[in-house]
Parts: C-alpha cells; structure tokens; sequence
C-alpha cells in the first residue's frame, strides 16, 4: 500500500510517523510520504491515485479546498464543509471524503468537556467548517481575524452560531482554536482561554502550545489527540480494517 501527504508545509507533520506504525501495527506492508507540493503537484497525484500507483492520500493545508476540485466525487459531508482531507480510489473513482468532522467528534467523545457549555470556535477556514459541523446543535459562537468572516461560513454551512468579536472572552464557554495560531509559538488573545472551562486546540508544535499551557488543569483536547483522531478514520477508508488507534497515539508523540 502506497500512501502520500500533500500540502505545504509537510516537513513537520507527524502524519507519517502515525501511519507507518499504524501499518507495521498491522503488519501490511506499505509506505507514507510527505510530498510539499502546489496545486499542479495536487492533480499529479489525484492522477497516481486514478491510476494504481497510489492508494490514497492525505491533503492538509493549503490544499483542502483544491482536493474538492480536483476529485472525481466526494462525500456529502466533504462537499459541506468544502474541503477534502482524505482521497481513495473507489470502485474505480478517485474518491474524496473529510475525516476531519468525525475526528473532532471522536476527539471530542473521548474527553472531559462539559456538555453544557457553550462554544467558541476561533476561525473561519475549513478546520472551523469541520468544528462547526461537528458540534452542530450545540450553543456555538464564532471568532473570525477577518471580520465577519464567521458569520459567512456559519451562513453558508447552514449551522446557527452567533458571531462575536475576535478577542472576546466569553467566561464559561469551551474554546475551540481552529487557527494555525500557536504552531510556531503564538497566542490566543488575552483572556479567551483564561475565562474558559476547556480547551480544544487544533494546533500543534514541537511542544505544547502557549494555549495549551494557559489551560493548565482545565479539559484539554491538544492538536495531536485531533491529528490521530481524524488519521485513524484515513486509515480505515484506505485499509477497511480498524485502526490500532493506541499505536497511532503513541507515534504521534514520539
């Protein structure tokens, strides 16, 4: 089994590590690249996948939204959310599905945040589309640097979040970061994860992130528990056998 990353940058990403334990875990032989490609790399490798010299592929950043494009179909829920994250082959069709809504999800399932708090989802790109996809239902606002540019994704997802301010604190509210803010060190702004009551932070780095420090003994879901979550289920549309999510884990933080 051949599997590839895409996106730019990939040096750092540990997706590769998490797989190829998940594969020698199950003992198929296979292989995972991290590939730092542009849009036109994109479509090469959609093409390797239609082909045969591919499995499947992961696309992470910025190249989610050109994954949509440049598959033959995708899934109800990666044409919602406008991104794919995951591509197959399928009954002969280069396939595109979004492990990322159903990763938060069982991110989410396995933590201790409350359940009746309300939440604040930081961003307006497509990790904010899977957050707010996934915690439909629930008491949702929404924090955009680009000024009201939450309220747009939230109009076009068709899900109910009242936009707020970027910079405010709601106290109580659980705080989901879906900005690349705190990758290389930064942080939210002041007080939003000081007044909340739990953390779920999409980003990561070689250490915890300054937000994740601030959390101190709050409920805290960091970017690795989301990377191996949202893996898993790419692994289990590319193999079609459970995921050894303990060995994926363990990987992650290698």
């Amino acid at each position: 089994m051949r599997l590839a990353l895409l996106g730019d940058p990939v040096a750092r990403s540990r997706s590769p590590a998490i797989h190829l334990a998940a594969l020698r875990a199950l003992r198929i032989s296979g292989s995972y690249e991290a590939r730092r490609v542009d849009a036109a790399g994109l479509e090469e490798a959609v093409v390797e996948v239609g082909d045969g010299t591919l499995d499947g592929l992961n696309v992470t950043m910025p190249l989610k939204g050109a994954a949509l494009a440049a598959v033959d179909g995708a899934s109800t829920l990666a044409t919602r959310v406008g991104a794919v994250n995951t591509v197959s082959r399928r009954d002969g069709v280069v396939f595109g599905d979004n492990t990322d809504v159903d990763g938060i999800s069982d991110a989410w399932g396995s933590s201790e945040m409350p359940d009746d708090a309300p939440i604040l989802v930081l961003g307006s790109g497509g990790a904010a589309a899977a957050a707010l996809l996934a915690l439909e239902g629930s008491e949702l606002l929404i924090a955009s640097r680009r000024r009201g540019g939450g309220g747009l994704l939230a109009t076009r997802l068709g899900v109910v979040a009242t936009e707020i301010s970027w910079g405010s604190v709601v106290e109580g509210a659980v705080v989901i970061n879906a900005t690349p803010l705190g990758m290389n060190g930064e942080s939210l702004p002041d007080g939003v994860v000081e007044g909340s009551v739990g953390l779920f932070d999409m980003a990561y780095g070689t250490s915890a992130t300054p937000s994740v420090t601030q959390a101190g003994a709050r409920p805290v879901v960091d970017g690795i528990d989301m990377l191996v979550a949202q893996a898993a289920r790419s692994f289990e549309i590319w193999t079609g056998v459970p995921a050894p999510v303990d060995v994926m884990a363990v990987a992650a933080r290698l």
